[in-house]
């Protein structure tokens, strides 16, 4: 037996050391009164609290943290939550008070101290103070080099003052620290920032500059869409038509989707050269390529209206009416048609009776992101600043056409 004394003695001082930290942890001595820190987050009002942070509920949320924050004013996470609770309510002031206190707590870890700089950087940021803003990001930056929140939010800074080159820099400095499986997204964004440095030097009248920042957005991403219209329009300003003919055939091979942004300049390019039909021809492809390609047949019926072949031209509306009956692009064009016709009834009376339960609109584009809505398609958000979000609502799903064949 005493042979197992000191070993059993050692095995009780560690338990009652292990049971000394713990309670240590725990509590803490505050005022000459022991208070519980794990009080704030095992209480009623912090559950009530998330709970209400997740439907959206920002006014009840405040007030059952600021409850739970009342338990403990050391509880840092739900202080920190508070505060970007102001934010989203729009009281950036509350906000950064509550954040820079925080800064202000002598026992703060590195990485408590970086995430507090994060969230008084995205008050700063909603409250407009860009330049303390991108300070405060830059600093949790030098305390953790990796963190992607604080990378984001200063390349979307850079972005929104139209820094190109540094939201660039910045953007490479992330694609460092994200998962391989963001490197397609990653290389896409780059493409979108490349293109927007080019059409700086395009505006500048630096031609060679902006050409090889187009180049390098479309080796970064195929389907640069933008790059290929922009770089397009550097060769015809250099007097390189058959080269600007050849980048938008190519955007149209790589994205039919997107085909139709290059429409109109290849249209003008076929007519400036005297070769038309090449822009017919390659209508006629799409359309058989895709038979619900609406957008391929308006652009050629166009041409034909513009060449005195408006029966012609309305062959082509009507199939497209059957495939976007809300288009309101198609239905001026089909009225410019008939003007040309002098409203023939039998015409008249067949587009009434294909337009008998349409509602017009102007081609709306909505942000899968944020839902925001524009009338043009647009590369970046203005709402939620990112990029390629935006796609072509439709009121109804197109349809399959078998009243007109062309």
């Amino acid at each position: 037996m005493s042979d197992y004394g000191p070993l059993l003695a050692a095995l009780v001082a560690l338990l009652v050391g292990l049971t000394i930290g713990k309670a240590w942890e725990r509590y803490k001595l505050r005022d000459g009164k022991w208070i519980d820190r794990r009080r704030a987050r095992e209480s009623p009002h912090y559950i009530l609290g998330l709970n209400f942070v997740i439907a959206n509920q920002i006014d009840l949320a405040i007030e059952e943290l600021s409850k739970a924050a009342g338990l403990d004013a050391d509880a840092l996470e739900v202080h920190m939550i508070l505060g970007n609770l102001y934010r989203e309510k729009g009281q950036v002031g509350k906000a950064i008070t509550v954040h820079q206190k925080l800064l202000q707590r002598p026992n703060l870890t590195k990485v408590e101290h970086a995430y507090v700089l994060l969230c008084l950087g995205l008050d700063y940021k909603r409250g407009g103070f860009v330049d303390r803003a991108l300070e405060a990001f830059n600093e949790v930056l030098r305390l953790d080099a990796r963190n992607e929140y604080a990378l984001v939010n200063l390349q979307k800074l850079h972005e929104e003052q139209h820094q190109w080159l540094e939201a660039y820099d910045t953007r490479q400095r992330l694609s460092k620290v994200v998962d391989n499986d963001e490197r397609t997204q990653n290389q896409a964004i780059l493409a979108f920032l490349e293109n927007e440095i080019g059409l700086e030097a395009m505006r500048r009248k630096d031609y060679a500059e902006a050409s090889r920042r187009f180049q390098n957005a479309i080796a970064l991403d195929a389907r640069a869409v933008p790059a290929y219209l922009n770089l397009g329009d550097v060769r015809v300003a250099e007097g390189h038509e058959k080269e600007a003919a050849a980048i938008w055939d190519k955007l149209v091979e790589v994205a039919p989707d997107r085909a139709y942004l290059a429409f109109e300049r290849l249209y003008q390019l076929a007519v400036r050269n005297g070769t038309p039909e090449r822009f017919t021809r390659l209508c006629r492809r799409l359309i058989d390529e895709n038979p619900q390609d609406w957008r391929a047949r308006l652009a050629l019926a166009r041409h034909l209206a513009e060449s005195d072949r408006p029966h012609d031209a309305l062959d082509l509306l009507f199939a497209a009416l059957v495939q976007n009956p809300h288009a309101l692009s198609i239905h001026q064009a089909i009225w410019r048609a008939l003007g040309q016709l002098r409203h023939e009834p039998s015409l008249v009376d067949r587009y009434s009776e294909l337009t008998r339960h349409a509602v017009f609109y102007l081609d709306p584009h909505i942000c899968l992101r944020c839902r925001y809505r524009s009338t043009e398609l647009l590369w970046q958000c203005p709402h939620c600043h990112d990029w390629n979000t935006f796609v072509e609502e439709r009121i109804a799903p197109a349809q399959d056409t078998t009243e007109v064949e062309v």
